[in-house]
C-alpha cells in the first residue's frame, strides 16, 4: 500500500450531476486502499453536483470539495495541488465525465513505481448511449475522426510525448510550474511539451484505460472541438511547435470550405471540399452497414463537426481572435 497522503486524486467538475456521485463512489474504495485524498474542485455548479459532493463529504471526511473560481481544468488541478500538494508524492487527475476501472488508481501508481516516470497517460475509449452520442464515440474512435492519436487507441505500455492525463508526480508538476491557466484546452499537450522540454519521462499505461462519454448533441460537440483547435494553436504560438501530419490534414477543412465559395467563378473549386464530405459520409455508412446499426451513419457527420469546428478554432485563434473558455 502506497503511504497515507501520498496521493491526491483530483476531480475538476462542472454541472456534473449525472456522473460525480457514481464516480466518487467507485473512487472511494480504491482512496481508501491507497491512502489516498479525493478533491473535487467545483467550478460553479448550478446543478445538483454540488449537494451531492457535499453529501459524500460529510460521510467521508477523505473527500474535500473546493471552489474553482477560475472554472477550467487547468486551474483546478492547480489549486487542488496547491492546497494539497504538500508532502504528497502523486497526483492523480480524473475527469467527472468519464468512466474508470475499480483499480485505476492502482495500476497508475504501480506503472509508475515500475517504470519511474514523472507522469504516466493513459489511452481511452470513448462510448455513447443516445443515437449522436454513439456516432461521435464512433467518430472519435477511428483514424478518420482523431487521426491515429495514440492515446486513442490501446497501448501495450511505451514512452511516449503526449496522452491522457492521469497521474503525475508533484514534484515534477511543480518543477515545471503546473498547468498554464491561459489554456482553457490542450493545456495536457502544452504541459506536456514543457515536462519533455525538462528532462521528465511520460509512460503510457499498458495496464489500464479510461472510458470517456462524448457530447450528446452535435452543438456540444462542435463547441468541444472549437475549443480543442484553438487550444492547439495557442500551443503552437507558445512553442512553435509545427502541427503532426494527422493533425494537417483536418487543418485545411475551413481553407477548403471558403475555396468552395469560388464556385461562382469555376465549379473546380468546390472538388476539394466535395471530396472530403464524400470520405466522412461513406465512413460513416460503411461502419453503419459493417455493425448493422443505422444509426452509426451519423459518425460521418460527427466526424465532419469535429474537423470542421478544430479547424475552425485553430485557424481563429491563429488570426488573434479571443479564445473562449472551457468550463472544467
Amino acid at each position: 500500500m502506497i503511504e497515507t497522503s501520498s496521493t491526491i486524486i483530483v476531480i475538476p467538475c462542472l454541472n456534473e450531476e449525472r456522473h460525480i456521485g457514481g464516480l466518487l463512489g467507485r473512487l472511494r474504495p480504491a482512496a481508501r486502499r491507497l491512502g489516498a485524498r479525493i478533491v473535487v474542485a467545483d467550478g460553479g455548479s448550478r446543478d445538483a453536483t454540488r449537494a451531492i459532493v457535499s453529501g459524500v463529504v460529510a460521510q467521508d471526511d477523505n473527500v474535500v470539495l473546493i471552489d474553482n473560481p477560475a472554472r477550467i481544468q487547468s486551474a483546478a488541478i492547480n489549486r487542488a495541488v496547491e492546497l494539497f500538494g504538500d508532502g504528497v508524492d502523486y497526483l492523480i487527475r480524473i475527469d467527472a465525465h468519464g468512466g474508470y476501472p475499480d483499480d485505476y488508481c492502482d495500476r497508475l501508481l504501480e506503472e509508475a513505481l515500475e517504470t519511474g516516470a514523472d507522469s504516466v497517460v493513459v489511452s481511452m475509449l470513448t462510448e455513447g448511449t443516445g443515437t449522436v452520442q454513439q456516432a461521435a464515440a464512433a467518430a472519435q474512435n477511428s483514424k478518420l475522426g482523431t487521426g491515429g492519436s495514440k492515446h486513442r487507441h490501446g497501448s501495450a505500455g511505451e514512452w511516449v510525448d503526449h496522452g491522457h492525463h492521469a497521474l503525475i508526480r508533484i514534484a515534477a508538476f511543480r518543477d515545471v510550474g503546473g498547468y498554464d491557466e491561459s489554456f482553457s484546452h490542450n493545456e495536457d499537450a502544452e504541459f506536456d511539451h514543457r515536462l519533455r522540454q525538462a528532462g521528465y519521462r511520460i509512460w503510457m499505461s499498458g495496464s489500464t484505460r479510461m472510458t470517456y462519454f462524448p457530447r450528446a448533441s452535435l452543438a456540444g460537440l462542435f463547441r468541444q472541438y472549437l475549443g480543442y483547435g484553438r487550444g492547439r494553436a495557442k500551443n503552437v504560438l507558445k512553442h512553435r511547435v509545427i502541427p503532426k501530419l494527422r493533425q494537417m490534414v483536418p487543418l485545411m477543412v475551413v481553407p477548403t470550405a471558403l475555396l468552395a465559395s469560388l464556385a461562382v467563378v469555376h465549379w473546380i473549386f468546390t472538388v476539394p471540399l466535395l471530396v472530403w464530405v464524400a470520405i466522412c459520409l461513406s465512413y460513416g455508412a460503411a461502419l453503419a452497414l459493417r455493425e448493422s446499426r443505422p444509426g452509426l451513419a451519423l459518425a460521418g457527420v460527427s466526424a465532419m463537426v469535429m474537423h470542421f469546428a478544430w479547424s475552425l478554432g485553430f485557424w481563429l485563434q491563429l488570426l488573434g481572435m479571443p479564445a473562449g473558455g472551457r468550463t472544467a
